[in-house]
């Protein structure tokens, strides 16, 4: 990234008006030769950041109805087996997230490690054995909640980064190359017709000599 940084930062006064001179055209090739090295790089990144992406995409939906159809279950076993009133959503609360660092095509991304849950205080001796079960049961579906978000941070991130990366592949591609290599083909023709010019400019004072030759010698 800080090479990339550079390269932006040292070639912004390509735009700008060029000198006609060989220094300029050594400068002006070193700089293609830069960007066309370095653009198969940022095409890579791109194509594997988008291969990235719809991986996750696929892992949060599948967690998502995994998460779905435990929680309808839940809900079957409690209307079958649990009294009105007893289960609510205050008796189960989210302690802690707990997650990783990870790191995807040179992007930091949060991964999901487990949760932590708190349950509130209830008299073992007048609720029901269930009570405990549905607890449990409850924790998996917040569980696969927390990781499908924690999915959908991931896929957030990277989808930043992808942005950016796909920004320089075009400035690469459709502006840095094809300018760099316009102002190439201009100096070089610059400096072709300055070599021509010189080359007729001395045969012509070549000629101017020769033809003044005869003259200085009848005066001597």
């Amino acid at each position: 990234e800080c090479g990339l940084s550079g390269i932006f930062f040292y070639n912004k006064g390509i735009a700008m008006a060029i000198k006609l001179t060989k220094n300029e055209l050594k400068n002006q090739k070193e700089s293609l030769k830069m960007f066309q090295r370095y653009l198969p790089t940022l095409q890579l990144k791109k194509q594997q950041l988008q291969t990235e992406i719809r991986t996750i995409e696929t892992h949060a939906k599948e967690v998502r109805l995994n998460r779905d159809a435990l929680h309808k279950e839940f809900e079957q076993w409690i209307a079958v087996f649990g009294e009105a009133g007893i289960f609510t959503p205050e008796i189960l609360k989210v302690k802690e997230v707990r997650t990783s660092t990870g790191n995807i095509a040179g992007v930091s991304i949060p991964v999901f490690s487990g949760a932590n849950f708190e349950r509130s205080r209830y008299d073992l001796f007048t609720t029901p054995l269930w009570l405990d079960i549905a607890c449990d049961r409850m924790e998996r579906v917040l569980s696969l909640d927390l990781e499908a978000q924690i999915l959908d941070e991931q896929v957030a991130r990277l989808n930043n980064e992808l942005r950016t990366t796909t920004q320089r592949v075009n400035l690469f591609e459709k502006v840095k190359i094809p300018e760099t290599k316009r102002n190439i083909k201009k100096i070089s023709v610059y400096l072709g017709d300055q070599q021509v010019a010189a080359v007729v400019r001395g045969k012509i004072s070549k000629k101017n000599l020769e033809k003044n030759a005869p003259s200085e010698e009848v005066t001597a």
